[in-house]
């Protein structure tokens, strides 16, 4: 491999200049183009298709990059990383490309165009078959950020036929730690219809929307249980429509998570079953465990024991990070029983806020360490 930090810093630079909000399906296609033709500028293979997650939704597109043969069907690696962002177009105007220091400030580099593209690197001083001793599929998904709706039935294809999963999201700050173990993540919402009255003139007619919200907020947060690793928490609500009547709507968004499906699946079963504390108000539950939990095994210790083999190769010292309560797209990967760790991207911090940055001096031996890993693994 050949390549410098320089050049390095220079082509991630280009991704972070084309920005790429996760509610943005042309400008989502502009980084997928982007990628795609600098994939074949490097001598692999990568095709550009599109995903939806429901047919009144709009098309992304995806990219897949691979080094495998013709006929090559054998399992291999796969490598996940998204080209959405949390940053809207405009974010450049106020937060700009730039290096101050050992800083690399950019929207979007930390969380994740910096490790895709130190991915990418690498596997293009690979790209002739056999290069590596297993054939590699780099996926890059269009949604992770909002939860992976529209990847999510190819990510899952894809990991059925990989023999390891690794994922570059960002290494975590302050040491540069992968994942190997993440909580799972569901989302709740609840509304309540209640009855509308005047607040003066006819007060004890009305059914506050509200009111009975209140009583079922206070349940649902109690439903965290530490020492079972289920948090819930009612994260947004909205309702009434003036202060002079009692409030016929309201509605709150609930985020839980869990280490197993087990909690999982009680706690979505207690959501389903709550019911009316107040008279004549009605419940409407809708409750969706998006992202099964990424669980640490035997299969998983072996692999990052391997991928520490070669992150001690280049001079990189590879620890893992305690459990987060994060998810990503490794989750699923998890959940189809490929043995997955995640956090190989770029070294930095500040992932969804203005100050995101990754470290330039730990950009070329984190490129080396994915090159060394990808040549070596079997």
């Amino acid at each position: 491999m050949n390549t410098t930090t320089e050049e390095l810093v220079q082509g991630i630079s280009e991704w972070l200049r084309c920005e790429s909000p996760s509610s943005d399906p042309a400008a989502l296609m502009r980084m997928a183009e982007m990628m795609r033709d600098h994939a074949l500028g490097l001598g692999l293979r990568a095709e550009l298709t599109q995903v939806q997650a429901r047919a009144d939704t709009p098309l992304l597109p995806l990219v897949h990059i691979h080094n495998r043969a013709d006929g090559d069907t054998r399992s291999g690696l796969l490598i996940l990383g998204h080209l959405d962002t949390v940053h809207p177009i405009g974010t450049l105007a106020h937060n700009p490309v730039r290096v101050e220091g050992d800083r690399f400030y950019g929207p979007g580099g930390y969380d994740m165009k910096a490790g895709i593209y130190l991915v990418l690197t690498a596997l293009g001083a690979l790209a002739q078959p056999g290069s590596t001793a297993l054939p590699v599929d780099l996926l890059i998904v269009p949604d992770e950020e909002v939860g992976s709706h529209a990847s999510r039935a190819t990510i899952e294809a894809f990991a059925r036929k990989a023999r390891y999963c690794l994922v570059c999201e960002p290494a975590r700050a302050n040491g540069g730690r992968c994942v190997t173990a993440r909580k799972g993540t569901g989302n709740t919402v609840i509304s309540v219809q209640g009855v509308a009255s005047h607040a003066g003139l006819a007060h004890e007619q009305g059914r506050s929307a509200v009111r009975e919200m209140a009583h079922q907020i206070l349940a649902l947060e109690a439903m965290t249980d530490y020492a079972r690793g289920v948090t819930v928490s009612v994260g947004t609500i909205e309702g009434g429509t003036a202060s002079n009547t009692v409030p016929a709507f309201c509605k709150c968004l609930v985020d839980f998570r869990f280490s197993d499906l087990v909690s999982a699946n009680e706690v979505a079963d207690r959501m389903r079953q709550l019911k009316p504390v107040g008279p004549d108000v009605v419940l409407d539950i809708d409750v969706e465990i998006n992202r099964p939990p990424m669980v640490r095994d035997d299969r998983v210790v072996q692999l990052l024991h391997r991928a520490q083999q070669s992150a001690a190769a280049v001079g990189l010292v590879l620890e893992e990070a305690p459990p987060t309560g994060g998810g990503s797209d490794a989750n699923f990967t998890s959940a189809v029983g490929v043995p997955s760790i995640d956090g190989l991207g770029a070294d930095g911090d500040g992932a969804h806020t203005w100050h995101e940055h990754v470290l330039v001096s730990t950009l070329l031996t984190r490129t080396r360490f994915w090159h060394h890993l990808l040549t070596h693994l079997d």
